[in-house]
């Protein structure tokens, strides 16, 4: 700024110099101005976009800057309106506008002389050339010299051609003739009146001797001769000359003058417009230096309070000052390490708390009953795993909604909302002084359709309530004991059955030998009507004591069977042993085979299973031959055996061997489905109700289950055995067939 000063004031001594440099000096000005505004511009959009992101002190800085830029703008622009009406005033007043008009004048009055001179010569040049045209050289010569020799001596006129050969003149000298010739470059370009006015107010490059010499040339064609020419020239007077080429060089030295004065204008304006910018631009760096100096520990303090919000109480930078600023700083670290100390004991204490849940759900995930809560409005609040694969249901999505709403367990929870309504009203009248708490067993019914059995799942359910901020919360915890009953229910049956066998096989002997001898010994004696009664009442007790005697050894069958023994088998060998006995005249065309290719072996019994399988063909062999209502209609019983996947309880995709039995018989009657495998349930007249029990037993000895429905594709039954024990695939071993 100091060298452009010391500049403007040394352009008034040599206003040419610096009118020559004038352009570098603009571009120095405008490279340093660019230079602050560019600063001022990055520091003024960093002002703006914390502005934008609500930055802490970003109102403070922006008052200080607009206060400090008001304070170097306001009297930096009064200043600099001054100046430059000072400036423009007194430069103004060097120069007077009526001198500049009169020297325009007398410069436009010179030009306009000259300028009607050269077009009367080129109307004297044009008329001439008319009057030339068709004589001959002599002639020609004769009427130059008679038209120009004593009357416009000053005026010579010459003919010449385009090469220069000068054909007719007005003057007799040849040094004069040729001292005025025209350019050969004129001649050969010519094609109409060529005029123009030669000298010094022409050419600047003009030696000083001559500058005052002017004169006009005039160049025609010559009418109807091609390629000559008349040209006339007229010198102009010396006196005419040197008043026109003074009154010229003085114009010309005052536009040099007044193009100065223009430039130093110039120079005044940017330079005090450069030094605005400076002062205003650095008056802007000078706020934003000091605001940020004053705003810093606050910008701190905030920014450490964000850090404490947002969970960060790691120490803050501290201010290097004994203000108050400082020592609010050293307060603020003191207290957000106390905030730490806190946090982290808080911290140990969540993890403990997170790690005794973590323990508590695992239990709750990997016990084998289900668990469920809810609060004192019956809604689902928690629940395990175990519960939803109880009840067949993923509880997890229904949190937060009522047991009666969740489609699929209505039944369980009714009897829950029942069981707890029923308690909780009792203990509330104070009619019961035992703990309040539920145990109950609860049947729900599974879904059935009209071509499988009806069946049920029986829970054993045990719950209290507790206490969760004032209000009364429940929990259940449930056990699926339909397997548990089933399995009782077939031990009593056996117990039953090992009674029976004994107190009944007892007397069955003496009772058939004590008839057998009444036939002999009274058969001779009687007449042949009362020996026929009596053939027939003793045939009667041996044919039924001998029924008993069957009943009474499928008792003992039932519950003294012995344990199976597995071993590697061959199911398809087996089913194939067992298909030809049936492949007699009665049969030939109902029992048929599908047996799949490659099917693993299978660890089971062979006696045990050759008697499931004679089971479930006799029983289907039976269910069609009670079919009567049906024409042209022929037993069909399919026996099938195939390799099927399932998935275990921990989601493991495991092989399986599945045997079918499907016939086209009667089918299952709805009144039995529930209950067809237990003892003394039957449809046949002399059935025992045993063969499906039995069946039963033996599956699940091997490992193995069994599932029952009437078909949908055609009216009979569908019994399904799913082999899940399967043999190593080394064993080699044979088929047990004994």
């Amino acid at each position: 700024m100091s060298i452009l000063l010391f500049l403007l004031a040394s352009a008034s001594e040599n206003t040419a110099f610096f009118d020559k440099h004038y352009p570098l000096l603009v571009g120095i000005c405008i490279l340093v101005s660019a230079s602050l505004l560019l600063l001022v511009s990055l520091m003024l959009y960093r002002l703006y976009f914390r502005y934008k992101r609500g930055k802490f002190g970003v109102k403070l800085t922006s008052k200080l800057v607009l206060l400090f830029a008001l304070m170097g703008i306001l009297p930096g622009a009064v200043i600099y309106v001054v100046s430059v009406q000072f400036v423009s005033r007194s430069i103004e007043s060097w120069f007077d506008v009526r001198v500049e008009t009169a020297l325009d004048s007398g410069v436009k009055l010179a030009q306009s002389m000259l300028e009607s001179s050269r077009e009367n010569l080129t109307v004297r040049a044009t008329r001439l050339s008319s009057e030339l045209s068709g004589m001959s050289s002599q002639e020609q010569n004769a009427l130059l010299a008679s038209r120009f020799k004593n009357t416009d001596g000053d005026i010579q006129a010459i003919v010449i051609n385009d090469n220069g050969r000068v054909l007719a003149s007005s003057e007799t000298s040849r040094a004069a003739i040729e001292q005025n010739l025209p350019p050969t470059t004129i001649l050969e370009q010519l094609e109409e009146p060529y005029s123009t006015i030669e000298g010094a107010m022409d050419n600047p490059d003009t030696p000083e001797n001559e500058q005052t010499k002017l004169s006009i040339r005039v160049i025609v064609p010559l009418n109807g001769q091609e390629h000559v020419y008349l040209q006339l020239y007229q010198p102009i007077p010396e006196n005419i000359a040197t008043n026109a080429e003074s009154l010229r060089a003085a114009y010309s030295e005052y536009q040099i003058r007044s193009v100065s004065r223009s430039g130093l204008q110039k120079m005044y304006i940017v330079t005090l417009s450069l030094t605005l910018l400076l002062a205003v631009f650095g008056a802007t760096a000078a706020a934003f230096q000091l605001a940020a100096n004053l705003a810093r520990p606050l910008l701190l303090l905030a920014q450490g309070t964000k850090a404490v919000a947002e969970g960060n109480l790691s120490p803050r930078p501290i201010v290097a000052s004994t203000d108050e600023l400082g020592t609010l700083t050293k307060s603020f670290n003191a207290m957000t390490l106390q905030l730490a100390e806190a946090r982290s004991s808080a911290e140990k204490s969540r993890v403990e708390l997170e790690a005794a849940k973590a323990y508590l759900e695992s239990v709750m995930t990997n016990m084998s009953a289900g668990v469920i809560g809810f609060d004192g409005h019956f809604r689902l609040t928690d629940c395990n795993d175990p519960a939803s694969r109880i009840l067949k249901l993923d509880l997890k999505p229904f949190i937060g909604t009522e047991l009666a709403d969740i489609k699929g367990i209505e039944h369980f929870a009714s009897e829950l909302i029942q069981a707890f309504t029923q308690l909780s009203a009792q203990h509330a009248a104070g009619n019961t002084d035992e703990e309040f708490q539920l145990q109950q067993q609860i049947e729900i019914p599974l879904p059935s359709s009209p071509q499988q059995k009806e069946s049920y799942q029986t829970l054993l359910a045990r719950g209290s309530s507790h206490e969760v901020n004032g209000e009364d919360h429940y929990i259940v915890v449930f056990d699926d004991i339909t397997e548990l009953i089933s399995a009782q229910r077939s031990i009593a049956w056996g117990e039953v059955a090992r009674r029976l066998a004994h107190e009944i096989k007892n007397p069955l002997t003496p009772i058939q030998l004590a008839a057998e001898r009444l036939q002999m010994k009274l058969h001779s004696k009687l007449e042949n009507q009362e020996a026929g009664i009596l053939k027939r009442s003793t045939d009667t007790i041996v044919n039924q004591v001998t029924a008993m005697k069957q009943m009474v050894d499928d008792f003992r069958n039932y519950a003294k069977a012995p344990p199976a023994t597995l071993v590697s088998l061959d199911l398809n060998a087996l089913v194939e042993e067992i298909s030809h006995l049936y492949a007699n005249d009665d049969t030939r065309n109902a029992v048929h085979p599908k047996l799949a290719e490659n099917l693993p072996r299978i660890m089971g019994d062979a006696t045990r299973l050759r008697q499931v399988i004679h089971n479930l063909l006799q029983n289907a062999l039976d269910a069609c031959n009670e079919v009567t209502d049906r024409p042209d209609w022929q037993p069909n019983i399919e026996i099938i055996t195939e390799k099927v996947h399932y998935a275990d309880a921990s989601g493991k995709i495991c092989i399986a061997v599945r045997l079918s039995v499907m016939d086209n018989g009667l089918g299952f009657s709805q009144e039995i489905m529930s209950r067809i495998f237990e003892p003394y349930v039957t449809t046949k007249e002399r059935g025992t109700g045993l063969g499906m029990a039995v069946v039963k037993k033996i599956i699940e000895e091997h490992g193995g289950k069994i599932d029952l429905h009437n078909r949908t594709d055609i009216q009979g039954a569908d019994v399904s055995i799913l082999f899940m024990q399967l043999a190593p695939e080394n064993d080699g071993a044979g088929s047990q067939q004994s």
